[in-house]
């Protein structure tokens, strides 16, 4: 068999293969999307499976999500749904869609669309369209524009959607510039597809994201972080993010990864800091238990920003970034505000890019037990994510080094869980609470309170639990020095 031959069997197969599943998914779905599919017809009306639901039925992973299409529109699609769906939504009412809920299977359905834009913003200027063909040549990709029709599961693929899924290609159903000029967040779709899927793209789908990569500035923040956190999250995310900096779509929303291919690794393991931030994702993602872990992955991306602000050159030649985790981590909050992110995500990923590199050290023997005490306190519930993050970062390919690095680190758990065994580190505490410090010192509540707590605790951290009496000593022996008693 010749290597052409070869290949078409192949894709045969997969072809095949995927058919199958979308057969056995569709069958799963087939009560409620069918008799949906009668209702539409008795009223005289197409519906369609489409879109992201067909893609997912042909890999075998559709959800309870379900996206169709109808040359009804909304208010005869309401008729149609009313006293059927146990629940129904109109909050995508001007976008010629109505949602409704039947048998545990959210049902999104849609007016055939034929939109235009206007090269400024991202919204469409919504026309109803007039057919199935019309209404999925405007869609973003080809796998993304196969449709199902409802109840006689007739397959509809225009533009070789079942081909590029076979092939595991990235494509636009018409040109991607016309496509990316209607809507630029197209562009980072395409690199989310890639990573999610672990799909490539088009070359010329890449060509038309490297030209237009500017046209991303009119996509709004959340926009953006939403596909984005879509990529990072992905099955593939280091595919995904070398295309946003391969196509520049990075020096729109996050310039600072691209900066990173600017700065020489101080240990010459790599040609790039962003070389080895990306194998420290990958290993950060070998570390995760229950499935995606955006937070980690995050700091993991985000720990070396701040070398590019702290480099300096020795008198001996040898590159340094002092103090580059207290740097990264500012930039990371600045970046991540920008961003739109929820404040306690924010302050999750800083504090982890802050203390990435306080382990380093503990293998020379510097460590007290009041060093382990901070580590534990400062990291509190993010303490398992900054082991993963700390293991992560080590990438060196010398493999002795790698090797004590890891019994170093795995020393320093150790020792955590024997302090934490003995005194709780969980819920390090002041041993005197906020009372016992006011009938001490004979004061109201306010803020000779707060600082005589902070005391008590950096002491406890230091020396470990005290007992009630030394504690009190302490204590009054802190407010002689701080001219609050005689």
């Amino acid at each position: 068999m010749s290597e052409a031959a070869a290949s078409h069997a192949t894709e045969r197969r997969e072809l095949t293969a995927a058919q199958r599943n979308a057969v056995a998914e569709l069958l799963r779905v087939s009560p409620v999307a069918d008799e949906l599919g009668r209702r539409f017809a008795a009223a005289g009306h197409e519906l369609h499976l489409v879109g992201g639901s067909v893609r997912d039925a042909l890999l075998g992973r559709l959800g309870e999500d379900l996206d169709f299409c109808t040359d009804a529109h909304p208010d005869q699609t309401l008729d149609i749904v009313r006293g059927w769906a146990e629940a129904i939504w109109e909050t995508g009412r001007e976008f010629g869609t109505i949602g409704c809920q039947r048998d545990g299977l959210r049902l999104e359905i849609t007016t055939f669309r034929a939109e235009s834009y206007d090269q400024v913003t991202r919204n469409p200027v919504v026309e109803y369209g007039t057919s199935l063909t019309e209404d999925l040549r405007r869609r973003d990709f080809t796998i993304n524009a196969m449709a199902v029709s409802l109840p006689e599961h007739r397959f509809t693929d225009p533009y070789g959607g079942l081909s590029d899924l076979a092939a595991k290609m990235v494509r636009t159903p018409g040109t991607p510039a016309e496509s990316f000029g209607d809507d630029p967040l197209r562009m980072l779709r395409a690199a989310r597809f890639a990573a999610q899927l672990r799909f490539a793209v088009h070359p010329d789908v890449h060509t038309a994201m490297s030209r237009m990569a500017a046209d991303l500035d009119r996509i709004t923040a959340e926009r953006i972080r939403d596909e984005f956190t879509k990529l990072l999250t992905g099955a593939d995310p280091i595919t995904g993010l070398r295309l946003l900096v391969d196509t520049g779509l990075a020096e729109r929303f996050l310039p600072e990864l691209t900066g990173l291919k600017l700065e020489i690794d101080e240990h010459a393991q790599h040609k790039d800091v962003y070389e080895h931030t990306l194998t420290v994702v990958r290993n950060a993602i070998s570390y995760e238990e229950d499935g995606p872990d955006f937070i980690l992955r995050m700091a993991a991306l985000m720990h070396d920003i701040g070398k590019p602000a702290t480099k300096a050159t020795g008198p001996d030649g040898r590159v340094s970034f002092h103090h580059h985790e207290v740097v990264g981590a500012r930039l990371t909050k600045a970046r991540m505000k920008a961003l739109r992110y929820p404040k306690d995500v924010i302050a999750k990923v800083t504090t982890l890019v802050a203390l990435h590199l306080r382990f380093y050290g503990y293998g020379r023997g510097e460590w007290t037990d009041s060093a382990v005490r901070r580590y534990v306190t400062d990291a509190g519930d993010l303490l398992p994510r900054l082991h993963k993050l700390t293991r992560s970062d080590c990438t060196t390919r010398n493999r002795r080094k790698a090797a004590q690095l890891a019994a170093d680190y795995d020393a320093l758990e150790e020792r955590i869980a024997r302090i934490a065994a003995e005194e709780d580190l969980a819920r390090v505490r002041p041993d005197l609470d906020g009372n016992a410090i006011m009938e001490l010192l004979g004061v109201p509540p306010g803020p000779i309170v707060g600082r005589a707590w902070k005391h008590l605790k950096d002491l406890r951290l230091e020396r470990g639990p005290l007992d009630r009496d030394t504690a009190e000593a302490e204590l009054l022996r802190w407010a002689r020095d701080e001219g609050l008693r005689d």
